[in-house]
């Protein structure tokens, strides 16, 4: 197999495994009650990090670029409002909608050279346009598409939630069971909130990989203070992972002072929210394989849009979020139109 090939074969098969565990990274978090998630979000973070960790002495230390860090930081920054999306629209919702405005984001970014980027040329661009169009007509059908979530209440029946005696005792100590902010919106706000939530989060998710293929595109310049930097995006993995967990930080410290040094801990989510760590990270640096063996414009829609299959799976045959043939059809529409919008963006570079 000749090397275009063998890139081919590492890029697909790395956008393959970046998909699955995408659209399954979640599911251990499922049946715990996460609160407000910052204590999560941390936990995540924490466990990403120890994947760079992991990965930066596999790759034997490569330079490090601060610039990369900021990456990460717009990730964590999206990320916080995962366990609200989540609790609110499901799953299975939650990620076909942040995952098409992440499609949209990253494809704009990279084909048209936003944020000091060169633009990515393509082969045909009707395709191209065409594809991006579709991910977000995709993402309106998604609205449409109704889903059960259990509440906090229905969570006491298989995992009791953690209640303020247990976490502090000095504090209301028999109010039983503890509610975030979430748990109190009606079911129409938490609709509006929630799928507001995902599309912020998309589109911050779709600028994550901006700093390193900046940093890639200016180290050709000689007089750049890149110049000479990696073309391979594995060795900014570290960096990236490395501004995810100092955000992540900062964010709950910051929290943890709102709360007046009273957070919402929740114990037995801590195991669940570091495997799900674990899983995002995997994913992610499968991501910069990908990213490096077919470009961005080619790998980007695929491991963008395809979690939302295999979240939506999760979510009809796992957690029963989305029932009715009402909605079955409308899934199935989406798909086909995700689908379809993939492929054109993916060909229209071939």
């Amino acid at each position: 197999m000749n090397n275009n090939g063998t890139n081919l074969a590492t890029g697909f098969i790395s956008s393959s495994v970046a998909v699955i565990l995408f659209g399954s990274n979640f599911v251990p978090l499922k049946k715990y009650d996460t609160g407000d998630g910052m204590f999560l979000q941390w936990i995540l973070c924490a466990a990403i990090w120890l994947v760079a960790c992991v990965i930066n002495l596999i790759l034997h230390c490569p330079k490090f670029w601060p610039f990369a860090m900021v990456g990460g930081c717009i990730w964590a920054t999206g990320n916080i409002a995962v366990v609200p999306i989540i609790k609110t629209i499901g799953l299975g919702l939650g990620i076909l909608i942040w995952g098409s405005f992440n499609t949209l984001t990253g494809w704009a970014s990279s084909r048209f050279g936003w944020f000091g980027m060169d633009a990515e040329e393509v082969s045909n661009s009707l395709l191209n346009y065409i594809g991006a169009v579709l991910s977000v007509v995709s993402a309106f059908v998604f609205l449409f598409i109704k889903s059960e979530v259990l509440g906090a209440a229905s969570f006491t029946e298989t995992t009791p939630l953690m209640t303020e005696h247990v976490i502090n005792t000095t504090q209301e100590s028999c109010s039983g069971p503890t509610y975030s902010w979430v748990d109190k919106l009606s079911k129409t706000q938490q609709r509006i909130v929630g799928c507001s939530l995902a599309v912020i989060s998309g589109i911050l998710y779709g600028c994550t990989f901006v700093p390193v293929i900046y940093i890639k595109d200016h180290s050709k310049i000689n007089d750049s203070i890149y110049a000479g930097a990696s073309q391979s995006d594995v060795d900014y993995v570290f960096a990236h992972f490395s501004g995810i967990f100092l955000t992540s930080t900062v964010y709950f410290l910051v929290y943890c002072v709102a709360m007046k040094n009273h957070p919402k801990l929740y114990p037995e989510a801590v195991l669940p929210g570091f495997l799900s760590g674990i899983l995002w990270g995997i994913a992610t640096f499968c991501s910069f394989i990908a990213n490096h063996s077919l470009s961005p414009v080619i790998s980007f829609p695929i491991i963008t849009a395809g979690p939302g299959f295999i979240a939506a799976l999760w979510g009809v045959f796992m957690f029963k979020e989305i029932k009715g043939l009402r909605n079955y059809l409308l899934m199935l529409f989406a798909f086909c139109i995700i689908l379809t919008g993939m492929l054109c963006t993916a060909f229209s570079k071939l």
